[in-house]
């Protein structure tokens, strides 16, 4: 067995049903929740490089940067106000997460998205309304809770809706909503900074109602999935559903499962108590380093300040701001990659490709900025090594988009059972949330005093996660999200911690030809 694998699936349940358009719509209606998520991130960058956006809240930021034209280009956005800005939302969505995972053990995981979707409506209004620094960061904390509340309920919702076979690309429907997101947030700053009246950063901010009434009006009319209707004793409910959205009558394999699976759920009184217990410790450490990684491969230095990673290069704003753009279609493009080839390839092939591609550009990088601005912070890229920058930070921003980007939030959403799933969603928001905003709290003041030292920080961060998958990461692609606990009890070093109890589902119909 090569390590960090598993042993054959032939183990594992397959069960009835086809792939069916229900589904399909299904999925990819709640994935839009990915949209709100997306839109902010782009969103934030593109707005602290305006000038009317400085010039009105952050006068002194604004001062400096018209004022180091020949002086260390590093620390030209050096403040924590403005990094407050940006990264007081996703402390408010770490937060948000808590409560998130109760709704939607009690109530569902559509009631957690429509609840998501109206605060963040609200923020988004509060937002580009805003007269004083102190609305921008009441909006932001809007924006955090309903953030939270989304990438709380909307992985599980795909995870448990999806067939096996298919679970990775629908799933992956989240990721790729962000990245429109993220691009569609791109081209409004791209047009807004042109307009003239100096209000396009209101137009910036305020655009955010648009995906989350999309979400909101979405999430309104999806139907909750058998796990949920099971966990909230609708089990009539549930099999009418299951057998919906699988598209066949006999569901009776999987729906038992399903309700093995919600017995142990009831034993389980206090699941963030019971999440400690030795039996779920290797989906605990995956699901907290999983995203801890995700964040320090350094990709929200690029989604977050694009615009002002590309100015602090040297890049006019305009060429800022189409370089932005421009990394935005590349990240649609490669996790539309990994949507078609996860389910063929697996988890762990995407990962280790996309790490090592990923180490390779973040030396190029630094190396790159090392040679142009050294450690002083003078100097100017000429066209060719800004075009030169820019190629690297794209094939970056592929290898990302293909593999931490949408397994960062696939895998954990996949493993756990049923009876702590929620719980361990929450910590799997909690932690990405958490340092996400270390990041953009951090990120102008560490480049201004680690200057390119900081792309090989994250490159060193890069190559250990790389390593951290390819021995203690289990294939998952295939499985049923039900049947996940048998790939662990068949993993080289996670099986101890497996009891035998804790492997479910013996009664499956065996796989065709057997």
């Amino acid at each position: 067995m090569a390590v960090g694998g598993i042993v054959a699936q032939g183990g594992s349940a397959n069960y009835e049903g086809r792939v069916t358009c229900f589904v399909v719509i299904t999925c990819l209606v709640a994935a839009t929740g990915g949209l709100i998520f997306g839109y902010d991130i782009g969103i934030s960058g593109g707005v602290t490089s305006m000038d009317e956006f400085l010039q009105k809240f952050f006068p002194t930021v604004y001062e400096k940067e018209k004022n180091l034209r020949h002086e260390n280009q590093y620390c030209k956005f050096d403040s924590h106000l403005l990094q407050l800005f940006t990264s007081s939302l996703y402390l408010a969505a770490l937060v948000a997460s808590f409560f998130a995972s109760a709704t939607t053990r009690v109530f569902g995981r559509k009631v957690s998205m429509v609840s998501g979707g109206c605060v963040f409506l609200f923020g988004a209004v509060l937002n580009g309304a805003a007269q004083n620094v102190a609305m921008l960061i009441i909006g932001r904390l809007l924006l955090g809770v309903g953030i939270g509340y989304a990438n709380q309920s909307v992985p599980v919702y795909l995870s448990e809706m999806a067939p096996a076979k298919i679970r990775g690309a629908l799933n992956i429907g989240f990721q790729l909503a962000i990245c429109i997101g993220i691009l569609a947030a791109n081209m409004v700053n791209y047009g807004t900074a042109q307009m003239k009246g100096g209000n396009g950063w209101r137009v910036s901010l305020g655009l955010a109602a648009v995906p989350a009434v999309i979400m909101t009006v979405g999430a309104i009319f999806l139907p909750d999935t058998p796990n949920s209707l099971i966990e909230r004793g609708q089990s009539e409910k549930a099999k009418e559903m299951l057998q919906k959205i699988r598209g066949v009558d006999d569901v009776s394999a999987e729906f038992q499962d399903l309700i093995d699976a919600s017995e142990t759920s009831k034993q389980v009184e206090h699941p963030w108590r019971n999440i400690l217990q030795r039996r779920y410790r290797p989906q605990l450490v995956i699901v907290v380093l999983i995203p801890f990684f995700q964040q320090l491969t350094g990709i929200n230095v690029i989604m977050f300040y694009a615009p002002v990673l590309f100015k602090t290069l040297g890049f006019g704003d305009n060429a800022a701001l189409m370089s932005a753009v421009i990394s935005g279609f590349v990240n649609v493009a490669a996790t539309l990659v990994s949507v078609f080839t996860v389910d063929k390839f697996g988890r762990r092939k995407l990962f280790l490709q996309g790490g090592a591609q990923m180490l390779v550009c973040q030396i190029a990088v630094g190396a790159l900025i090392a040679s142009v601005f050294g450690v002083s912070g003078e100097g100017s890229f000429s066209k060719g090594m800004g075009n030169a920058a820019l190629i690297l930070i794209c094939l970056y921003v592929a290898a990302f988009a293909w593999s931490w980007g949408p397994l960062g939030w696939l895998v954990p959403s996949e493993i756990f059972p049923l009876e702590i799933r929620s719980a361990g969603q929450s910590i799997n928001v909690s932690v990405n949330m958490l340092f996400t905003f270390f990041i953009g709290q951090l990120f102008l003041t560490l480049l201004c005093h680690m200057k390119f030292g900081l792309f090989f920080f994250f490159g060193g961060f890069v190559l250990i996660m790389t390593l951290f998958i390819f021995f203690f990461l289990p294939e998952t692609k295939n499985v049923p999200i039900e049947e996940i606990n048998r790939v662990f009890k068949a993993h080289w070093f996670w099986g101890k911690y497996i009891p035998d109890d804790a492997v479910i589902g013996n009664h499956h119909v065996p796989p065709k030809g057997a």
